[in-house]
């Protein structure tokens, strides 16, 4: 009888444990099994408990965390800087997590930074809206601030999905430095554009983000120049203590007015058609269609490709295998590098 007891007792426990597998929550179950004598036994165990962890609010255009959620209740800002020796030092630059380097008459070049993450008080100086603008800002939306701008570009710009804010419109939120001379004193405070948009849309994802403990694939590179011409031309080199690519130009590190290095984590070197001419007035970068790609990330590059069927899409970056590519968490450059133009890599470790 014993044995039969003790048969029941487990075909109890057993059941028991099958069904608690995958509880979410604690509970605990009690089985009763009465033998032939009349006399009853009592089981009690507790059943084992899954618990799922969600991954935390992340900013969509760094990956990184936003434990505040502060990106969730805030437009893209997109601001047109100045990038001529003149305009040296820049502000706020570093607070971007994205941004824009374009070609523009006189093949040289001019950025257009996208602030979500952080909002400075000091970004620029503030320069004018070209064509190839609309490209870049079509996807996230949000607000467009500039200085101004020929006709043709503004009615570019206009048909963007875009607020616009320009030093006529901007009030407070863009000021004279009169310590520099115009046309390169002219900034913006990015905390008073932000509250001009109106009711805050979040932007998309414009890039793959890979997770932190997933190493980056691809040849090791110590060094590579982005090669615009006109005296434009970019280097970075592989910092491995942070992690992340030092910018230079004109010969010397590219540092802010606060005396950081310009240094993103990702560098995107997309090769692409400028339509009516490179550095020729009126003409844009066609970012619709496909081109080549060199993606740095992780001391490492990847080639690939370059693709978007509208304007409507963020750009989609695949490897030579057809698999989208990921890129560390922060900061991103995007260099719009003409196909008449090359990038090359300078050193390998």
């Amino acid at each position: 009888m014993r044995r039969f007891l003790s048969f029941l007792i487990v075909i109890g426990l057993g059941s028991s444990f099958a069904w608690s597998s995958g509880a979410s929550t604690d509970s605990t179950t009690t089985t009763s099994t009465t033998s032939a004598n009349g006399s009853t036994s009592t089981t009690t165990s507790t059943p084992l408990t899954t618990t799922t962890v969600k991954p935390g609010p992340v900013a969509p255009l760094t990956g990184l965390p936003d434990p505040r959620r502060l990106t969730k209740h805030r437009s893209a800002l997109t601001i047109k800087i100045d990038n001529t020796p003149e305009a040296r030092p820049q502000y706020g630059i570093n607070q971007a997590d994205v941004v824009y380097e374009e070609i523009v008459e006189g093949g040289i070049t001019r950025l257009a930074a996208i602030f979500n993450s952080q909002l400075p008080t000091k970004v620029g100086p503030v320069r004018s809206v070209r064509r190839t603008d609309r490209e870049i800002v079509y996807p996230i939306g949000g607000i467009f601030a500039f200085s101004g701008g020929a006709q043709y570009a503004i009615r570019s710009i206009e048909t963007a999905p875009v607020k616009l804010v320009d030093q006529s419109t901007a009030g407070s939120a863009m000021f004279r430095d009169y310590k520099r001379y115009a046309p390169h004193n002219l900034f913006a405070n990015a905390v008073l554009l932000m509250a001009k948009g109106g009711k805050p849309k979040p932007p998309p994802p414009l890039f793959a983000y890979r997770s932190p403990s997933t190493s980056a694939t691809g040849a090791r590179v110590n060094a590579f120049t982005v090669g615009f011409a006109s005296g434009y031309a970019t280097s970075y080199l592989w910092d491995g203590k942070t992690r992340s690519w030092d910018r230079s130009i004109f010969g010397r590190p590219d540092v802010t007015a606060a005396g950081v290095r310009l240094s993103p984590k990702n560098v995107i070197v997309m090769n692409v058609l400028y339509r009516g001419g490179v550095g020729v007035e009126g003409s844009y970068a066609q970012m619709t269609g496909s081109g080549t790609v060199l993606i740095f990330t992780g001391g490492r590059v990847q080639r690939g490709t370059w693709s978007r069927k509208s304007l409507l899409k963020p750009v989609v970056y695949k490897n030579l295998y057809g698999a989208v590519i990921a890129v560390t968490r922060g900061q991103t450059w995007v260099e719009l590098l003409s196909k008449t133009e090359q990038a090359s890599i300078t050193s390998k470790p």
